[in-house]
C-alpha cells in the first residue's frame, strides 16, 4: 500500500485508497466462485439432473447473460461505486427504501453462502483427517477456518488479493492439467466433438435444472463494485475486472466441463454423473493423471473453499462497513484499521455472527451437508438473483433520469435483456428448489418468502427512518465515490 493510503487509512472511516488493481479484484471474484469446488462439486449435479452433455453450453449461456448484465453494471459503477455494492446502485436508481431492502437481502444472501462454504470446508476437512485416523467434528474445522479468515481479512486488502491469487492459480492448475490430459488422449470412447455447444444439445430437456446449478457458480459477482473505493483508477479498473472475471469464470468452467464430457463421451456423461456425483471428476483424474492427482485435488478443494470463504468474508466486511457509515448499522462498524485501512471492526462483528449461526446449527443437530450446505446455498442463489434483477431495473431507472450521454444499448437494451434473463433464472431456481436444496420440505419452499420478507423488512425500516430520523434518511446512499 502506498504512503497516501497509509496516511488516509483509518481517518474518518475511509478505506485504504489505491490499494488494489484489476488483477486483485479479478482474484476476489473468481476465488469467491471457487473454481475447483464449483466444477468438481456442482457441475456433476448439472450433468446428472440437467441436460447432460449440454452443461458446457449452459455455462456459456450464463456467461453471456452476465456479460449483458455487466454492460449497465459497469457503466453505473462510475456514478454509484462504493463499498455498499448493490445497495448504492439500487438507492441511486430506485430510491432509499428499495436500496435498504436490497442491503438486507444482500446481507442475508452473503451470510448464507458464507455458511454454505464454511460447512462444506468442515465436511471435507474432517473427512481428510478421518483417512489419517483422526476423528474430529466438522464444526471444529470450521471454527479454525473462521479464525484464519478473520486474521487475513483484517490485513490490507492487497494481502487478501495476493493470497487469493495464489489459491486460485493452484486450483485452476490441477483442473487445467486434467483438461489438457483428456484432450491429449484424444478424449474418450467417442473422441473429441463440439456437440456440447450445439443448440439441440444445450436446449435439451433438463436445461432449467442445469441452469439452477450453473448460475450459482457466478456468486460473488458484485465484488468488483464493492472494492471500487480501494481500487486504483476505478473508472477503468472496475469495468476491466468485471468483464475479465465473467469471461474467466464462464470460459474456464465451460472448457473444464466440455473436457470431462469428452472423457465420458457425450452420450455417456449424464449416466456417469448419475452413477456417482462425488466421483465424476476423481475417476477421470485417477485414470488420466494418476492416483496422485486425486489426493492433490482433494487438498486443493479445501484450498478452494478457504479462498472462497476469505473472498466472501471481505465482501461482507465492506457491506457492514458501508451500512455502518450510512448509519443503518452501528457506526463503529465503519472504523478502519489505522495501518491496514481494512474494516476490521466490521470483520470481527460479522465473524462473531457467523460463529453464532454455526453454533446454532450444531446445537440443532442439523446435517452439515444435506441441510446446512444445501439449504443455505438455495437461499443464497434466490437472494443474489433477486438483488441482481433489482440492480438491472435500477440501472434503467437511473439512466432514464440522467443519461450521462450514454447510448440506448447501455442504458436500456442490455439491462432490459438482463432483467428478462435473470427473471427466467430466478423462476427456474424456485421451480427446481427441491432439486437445489435436496429436500421437498415446506421449509425449503418458504425460502423465496424468507428472502421477500427480508427485503420488505429493510424497506419498512427505511420508511421508519424517513418519519423518525429524516436527517439520517436523507443521507442514505450518498457515500458514493464518483470517478
Amino acid at each position: 500500500m502506498n504512503d497516501v493510503a497509509h496516511q488516509t487509512a483509518g481517518q474518518g472511516g475511509q478505506l485504504a485508497r489505491n490499494s488494489i488493481g484489476t488483477v486483485h479484484i479479478v482474484f476476489f471474484v473468481v476465488a469467491a466462485a471457487a473454481p475447483l469446488a464449483s466444477v468438481v462439486g456442482a457441475s456433476p449435479a448439472a450433468f446428472a439432473f440437467g441436460n447432460g452433455a449440454g452443461v458446457p453450453g449452459v455455462y456459456v449461456l450464463a456467461g453471456l447473460l452476465y456479460l449483458l448484465f455487466s454492460v449497465g453494471f459497469t457503466a453505473m459503477s462510475r456514478f454509484a461505486g462504493s463499498a455498499g455494492g448493490f445497495y448504492t446502485y439500487i438507492s441511486k436508481g430506485l430510491g432509499r427504501p428499495a436500496g435498504v431492502a436490497a442491503a438486507a437481502v444482500a446481507i442475508l444472501t452473503y451470510k448464507a453462502i458464507q455458511l454454505a462454504v464454511y460447512s462444506l470446508f468442515g465436511i471435507f476437512f474432517s473427512a481428510a483427517l478421518a483417512k489419517l485416523g483422526l476423528d474430529i467434528p466438522w464444526w471444529t474445522a470450521v471454527l479454525g477456518l473462521m479464525v484464519v479468515v478473520g486474521l487475513c481479512g483484517a490485513r490490507n486488502i492487497a494481502f487478501s488479493g495476493k493470497l487469493l491469487g495464489i489459491c486460485m492459480l493452484a486450483e485452476v492448475a490441477i483442473l487445467a492439467l486434467l483438461d489438457v490430459g483428456i484432450l491429449l488422449r484424444g478424449g474418450g470412447p467417442e473422441g473429441i466433438s463440439v456437440t456440447s455447444f450445439a443448440p439441440t444439445t444445450v436446449f435439451a430437456p433438463g436445461l432449467g435444472a442445469a441452469l439452477v446449478f450453473v448460475i450459482g457458480s457466478f456468486m460473488g459477482f458484485e465484488a468488483t463494485a464493492i472494492f471500487s473505493e480501494e481500487a486504483e483508477n476505478p473508472k477503468r479498473t472496475i469495468p476491466r475486472a468485471t468483464y475479465a472475471a465473467v469471461a474467466l469464470i464462464a470460459g474456464f468452467y465451460a472448457f473444464s466441463t466440455w473436457s470431462i464430457t469428452q472423457y465420458y463421451g457425450a452420450s455417456g456423461a449424464q449416466a456417469a454423473a448419475q452413477a456417482g456425483l462425488e466421483t465424476f471428476f476423481f475417476v477421470a483424474a485417477a485414470d488420466v493423471l494418476g492416483p496422485w492427482s486425486v489426493t492433490a485435488m482433494e487438498l486443493l478443494l479445501m484450498v478452494s473453499l478457504f479462498a472462497s470463504a476469505l473472498s466472501f468474508h471481505n465482501t461482507i466486511n465492506r457491506y457492514f462497513f458501508a451500512l455502518g457509515r450510512e448509519g443503518l448499522l452501528p457506526r463503529t462498524l465503519s472504523v478502519v484499521h489505522h495501518r491496514h485501512g481494512s474494516p476490521h471492526v466490521a470483520g470481527r462483528v460479522q465473524g462473531v455472527i457467523a460463529a453464532l449461526l454455526l453454533v446454532a446449527f450444531v446445537l440443532s443437530g442439523l446435517d452439515p451437508y444435506a441441510v446446512v450446505f444445501a439449504w443455505t446455498s438455495a437461499v443464497a442463489v434466490i437472494g443474489v438473483l433477486s438483488v441482481q434483477i433489482l440492480v438491472s431495473v435500477a440501472i434503467i431507472a437511473y439512466f432514464r433520469r440522467q443519461p450521462h450521454g450514454l447510448g440506448i444499448w447501455t442504458r436500456v437494451v442490455a439491462p432490459s435483456v438482463a432483467v428478462l434473463g435473470l427473471g427466467i433464472g430466478l423462476g427456474l431456481v424456485i421451480r427446481n428448489l427441491p432439486l437445489l436444496a435436496g429436500s421437498d420440505s415446506p421449509v425449503v419452499w418458504s425460502f423465496p418468502w424468507i428472502v421477500a420478507a427480508t427485503g420488505a423488512a429493510g424497506a419498512l425500516f427505511a420508511l421508519f427512518l424517513r418519519n423518525r430520523r429524516p436527517g439520517l434518511y436523507a443521507a442514505l446512499g450518498q457515500a458514493i465515490t464518483e470517478v
